[in-house]
């Protein structure tokens, strides 16, 4: 019943990020009633201990990825997917696929920012962010960084998190099949 549950979370991610990748948009009726019923899941398959795993995943995703929504660096659609999966994938699980997502997520920008030619004006604004970040300024002095700038890259964060949630969960399942009892 566990690998249900982690195929739901895959369906899930899978299903946001195509609905990412096709309008840069997470909906609402998708990440909400995902986050109750991955709590639901995972009650009914580990009773008391995986309503608090799907809280506490739930929980967590949102806690650390709040800042960024703030700031206007992430959409609240990708903000509530990670929160849904984490209701899925308990605290566990869920940061080795929110690493996973971040590192996905960067190789995409890094590819992206090559490919449209903006290594320059890139790095000059992550050298801006940098600087407000450890001048503790919630906005950055020059320009606009953040999702309200047309002009700026944007990259469908639904997509990484996608691929992270495949690919963590094969591991997951191929760390449980040779796991030794």
């Amino acid at each position: 019943m566990d690998k249900a549950v982690l195929g739901l979370a895959v369906l899930l991610a899978v299903w946001a990020g195509w609905l990412d990748w096709r309008s840069r948009r997470i909906p609402n009726w998708l990440t909400v009633p995902a986050l109750l019923l991955g709590v639901v899941l995972n009650t009914i398959v580990w009773r008391l201990p995986g309503t608090r795993a799907g809280l506490q995943g739930a929980g967590l995703a949102l806690a650390l990825l709040l800042p960024f929504v703030v700031l206007r660096g992430l959409g609240a659609g990708d903000w509530k997917l990670m929160g849904a999966l984490g209701a899925f994938l308990g605290p566990h699980k869920l940061l080795v696929v929110l690493l996973g997502t971040i590192l996905i997520a960067g190789l995409m920008a890094v590819v992206e920012m090559v490919r449209r030619r903006r290594v320059k004006q890139t790095l000059a604004n992550l050298a801006v962010l940098i600087h407000a970040f450890v001048t503790f300024r919630l906005t950055p002095q020059r320009g606009t960084i953040n999702l309200d700038n047309p002009d700026l890259m944007t990259l469908p964060f639904g997509v990484a998190a996608a691929a992270a949630t495949i690919i963590c969960v094969l591991a997951f399942f191929a760390q449980s099949a040779f796991r030794i009892s």
